[in-house]
Parts: structure tokens; C-alpha cells; sequence
């Protein structure tokens, strides 16, 4: 067995972890099975059909990150959908949230590439052992989690109703959401993964997958083509890195938004650490979240060329805190690490949701394209082949004798909630566990103005900035999952109390 450490988003995905360490897998086919199966078994956060990023730093070697991002479809003659094919949502979820949904909603997706990189590039183990776990569970049904209820109580009819499948999976005999901790049987799921399982990724891009979703988007009105997902590659890029009290972190880079953002929020800290979270700390944390974010709203989510507006950013914090005051400007995550010094973090996505799901696949389809928060553009989003905007950044550290994989869902709570717990763990000396689960703030720009939402227990001082104050800690805050091994003090790992996270930790 390997000596691994995985934090993720459920007891059944921990399993899945703990089986492919037994059979001899490292950090990332630990990662691939347990985020596998947390896509596969989280309806309604989460989907196979969607996006994802890998980020992996190697034992021997330089990291990189795997862009499994969704990308714009139309290669081969597909047409940008009509609006007049699509419905537009408003859920309660999260203090109000508008969404588009149905097939032309439905950008090309990911993920699958993204974990087969990384499994040929970088695991030991057989590609079919990383999935079997997940052909088990949908094929024997999986409770469903009080984090996905929650969800679906919002957007199980509006959005995960639309389908025959679907709905009957989620709902009984008289149209009721079923009740947290159901046994969930989602009709073809089963099938397909073990289409997976035995045939690879390549059933999903070029096979008998890869026609039922397109077929299915075009009849619906979407731009989905056979030759989008045909072309389609997951690309590995150079990641961005940030050094913050002799820790070297490295996330996503540009074109995603995500690891920008965060290396942006943790540059300002960089040069003035927060020791403790004081009265001048907790504003300066407002104060930098609402710049970033600020600057992400009006620059980054509409930029042609991101890499040049990060690179604006970047220089405008540290410009800012240089001197000490500014003058004035749906995912799941999983984090492994092994004794051998290998690291590996996977955030994916399958954005709302476009509650389509092609006949016998079992499959939801993302709504990458109806994200209206994140992809400002539209269904007309650019080019065929662009990758859509992402907040996800799935990151790796090292120090000396200790390596670290971190990341979490959320949304655009993502990076802040990253930012927080970095803080936390490597300026303020809490451990792990203490880090992940410490209250958090969040910035929430808005076109009406910025307001801020605060967990019990942040203390924050008099700000001229409206408060929503949650009455307990709240999966809206994201959902941090981290696992960290030392080599003189072995594993550390902890999931996130928000989300109905488990680890799994394997010493040998």
C-alpha cells in the first residue's frame, strides 16, 4: 500500500482513494479516483461532463497545471445557440443567483482529457482501477449528501427536472426531492463509467458518448459538435507561482481567473503578514479582496489576452502595499500527497448545471456557456476552441521537507477562501485543521455595490461596507479540502466542516 493522504469531498471518495492506494497508486491516481467518484456521486454540484484543473508537482520535477477547461463549442460549423432554446433561472441559492440553462448552454468539456493527462503523465496505477470505484456506486445507488440536498432544494426542479432521468432519480413517486441521505440511482450512469472504465476517455471524445451528447445539444439548439470534442485537448501549462514566508505555491495560471486572483489576494500578504487576525488585518483582508475582486470585474472577466490584465494586477498590489496603505483602486475539490513527495490537487466543475442529460448516458451536461456571473460574454463567447473563464485554482506548495496540495469549490468564494486558509495555515501558524475551518469573510462586488458576507466568529471592525452575517458556518464559503506530508512529522490532512468532506490517510 502507499503511504497517501487525501482530503475530499465524502466518505465514498475517500474510499475510492483508500483502494487505489492499496493496489499501489501514488497522490494523483488517489486524486483522479476520488474526484472520479465525487463528480459521478454529487448531483447537482458537480458532473462528469463538465471542467476541471489538475494541478501536480512531482516528487522529481517542476509542477504543472492541466487545463481541463470548458471551452467555447462551433469547430465544424456548429452555430453560437439562440436564447429563444434556453431558459434563464433565478435561484435563492447563495443571496439570488440568474443562470441559463438548457443545450445551448452547453460548452465543450474537460475534465475527462484533464484526468486522462494526468493519469498517463503522471499515475502508476491502471486507468480502469482510478474508475471502477465510481462504476460501483452509481451501479449500487450512493446516499445523497446533505451538501447536494441542500443545493438541489433550490435547483432540483428548475434546473435537474428538466430531464426524464434525471428528475425520476432525484425526486420519489410524488415529486418530491428525496430526502438527504437517500440512496440515489441515476438510470445509464453505470453503463457509461464502465464504457469508461474499459475504453478510456476516448469512448467520451470519439465514440458511441461522444455522439449521444452532441446529437442530443444540436436537437436541443446548442453548438456542441462532433468535432469539438474530437479536437479537444487537455493542454499543460506552466503554473503560477507565488512565494509567501519561504512556502513556493503554484496554481493555475492564466487563462483561467482563478489562480490570478488568488496570486494577487496572497501578494498583498506577502508583503505585509498577517500574524493574527486583528482589527487592522481583518481590514486590510477587506481592503485587498475588494480591490482584486474589484479589478476582476471590471478587467479580468472581459479580457481578450487574461495573462496581460494579470500581469496588470499583479503589479497594481504591488505597487499598493509596497509601503503599508493603499492609496486609492457548483465544483468539488480534491487534495492528495504521498510519502514520496509527489502532490496533486483536482477542482472540477460542471458550472449550474444545464440540467441536460442525453438519452441512456446517465451524463448531466455543464452549463459553462449560461454562467452569466462568469462567463459575461455569453452563449456567443468567442471563438470555437477558447477556454471559457474559470475561478478554479487547484494548487501545490513546497518548503523545505514538506509539501502541501490545497484547494476547494465555491464558486467565486474560491480564491478568497484559499486566501484565508494560506494565511491561516503558513503566516499564522494553525494547523490544518484549524486553518481550513476558521470563520471566513467574503467580498461580494456587485453592480449596486459591494457588500460584505461574514461566519460567526470574525470579530471585524466597524467598516463602511454593508454585512450579511450568516448565523453559522456555510458551504457558501467555499469548501477547503488540503492534505500536507512533512518529512519529519508525516501526514497532515483536513477537510472542510462547511462541506460533508472525509479524509483518508494511509501510512503504509
Amino acid at each position: 500500500m502507499t503511504r497517501v493522504a487525501v482530503a475530499t469531498t465524502s466518505a465514498l471518495a475517500a474510499e475510492a482513494a483508500a483502494e487505489v492506494a492499496e493496489l499501489g497508486g501514488n497522490a494523483v491516481d488517489c486524486a483522479i479516483a476520488a474526484a472520479m467518484l465525487t463528480m459521478n456521486t454529487e448531483p447537482g454540484v458537480c458532473a462528469l461532463a463538465g471542467s476541471a484543473y489538475v494541478t501536480v508537482w512531482p516528487a522529481a520535477g517542476d509542477p504543472v497545471s492541466i487545463d481541463g477547461n470548458a471551452a467555447v463549442p462551433g469547430i465544424g460549423g456548429g452555430t453560437a445557440g439562440s436564447l429563444s432554446d434556453t431558459d434563464t433561472v433565478d435561484m435563492a441559492y447563495g443571496g439570488g443567483i440568474r443562470t441559463t440553462v438548457g443545450a445551448p448552454s452547453v460548452a465543450v468539456p474537460g475534465t475527462l482529457a484533464a484526468l486522462d493527462r494526468a493519469s498517463r503523465q503522471y499515475g502508476r496505477a491502471d486507468w480502469r482501477a482510478l474508475v471502477e470505484p465510481s462504476v460501483r456506486a452509481a451501479r449500487d445507488g450512493f446516499p445523497l449528501s446533505a451538501a447536494c440536498h441542500y443545493y438541489l432544494g433550490y435547483s432540483g426542479l428548475p434546473v435537474f427536472g428538466r430531464s426524464i432521468d434525471g428528475y425520476h432519480s432525484l425526486h420519489d413517486e410524488n415529486g418530491t426531492l428525496r430526502a438527504a441521505g437517500s440512496r440515489i440511482k441515476v438510470p445509464w450512469l453505470a453503463d457509461s463509467l464502465a464504457a469508461i472504465a474499459r475504453e478510456g476517455a476516448s469512448i467520451f471524445y470519439e465514440g458511441e458518448l461522444a455522439s449521444a451528447i452532441t446529437n442530443h445539444v444540436q436537437e436541443g439548439g446548442g453548438a456542441l459538435t462532433r468535432d469539438d470534442l474530437r479536437q479537444y485537448r487537455a493542454i499543460v501549462r506552466e503554473p503560477l507561482f507565488v512565494e509567501l514566508d519561504g512556502w513556493r505555491i503554484a496554481t493555475n495560471p492564466p487563462p483561467a481567473i482563478g489562480g490570478a486572483t488568488l496570486a494577487a489576494m496572497l501578494e498583498a500578504f506577502r508583503r505585509q503578514p498577517a500574524r493574527q487576525w486583528d482589527a487592522m488585518s481583518l481590514g486590510r483582508l477587506v481592503e485587498v479582496q475588494q480591490l482584486v475582486l474589484g479589478f476582476r470585474r471590471e478587467h479580468l472577466d472581459l479580457a481578450d489576452d487574461v495573462g496581460a490584465e494579470a500581469a496588470k494586477l499583479l503589479a497594481i498590489i504591488r505597487e499598493a502595499f509596497a509601503g503599508g496603505r493603499r492609496e486609492s483602486a457548483s465544483t468539488v475539490h480534491t487534495s492528495a500527497v504521498d510519502a514520496d513527495g509527489n502532490a496533486c490537487a483536482i477542482t472540477a466543475s460542471s458550472g449550474y448545471g444545464s440540467g441536460e442529460m442525453p438519452a441512456r448516458t446517465g451524463l448531466w451536461l455543464n452549463n459553462c456557456l449560461g454562467e452569466l456571473e462568469l462567463n459575461r460574454h455569453g452563449l456567443d463567447a468567442g471563438p470555437p476552441g477558447r477556454r471559457l473563464p474559470s475561478n478554479m485554482a487547484p494548487g501545490a506548495a513546497r518548503r523545505t521537507g514538506r509539501v502541501l496540495a490545497f484547494g476547494s469549490p465555491g464558486a467565486d468564494r474560491i480564491t478568497t477562501a484559499l486566501q484565508q486558509f494560506l494565511i491561516n495555515f503558513i503566516q499564522q501558524g494553525m494547523n490544518l485543521g484549524d486553518a481550513v475551518a476558521h470563520p471566513r469573510v467574503h467580498v461580494e462586488c456587485r453592480a449596486g455595490g459591494d457588500r460584505l458576507a461574514v461566519e460567526p466568529g470574525v470579530g471585524l471592525p466597524e467598516m463602511d461596507v454593508p454585512v450579511t452575517e450568516y448565523p453559522a458556518i456555510n458551504m457558501y464559503f467555499g469548501g477547503v479540502g488540503a492534505a500536507m506530508h512533512s518529512q519529519d512529522a508525516g501526514f497532515q490532512v483536513a477537510a472542510d466542516p462547511r462541506r460533508e468532506g472525509a479524509v483518508f490517510v494511509s501510512d503504509g
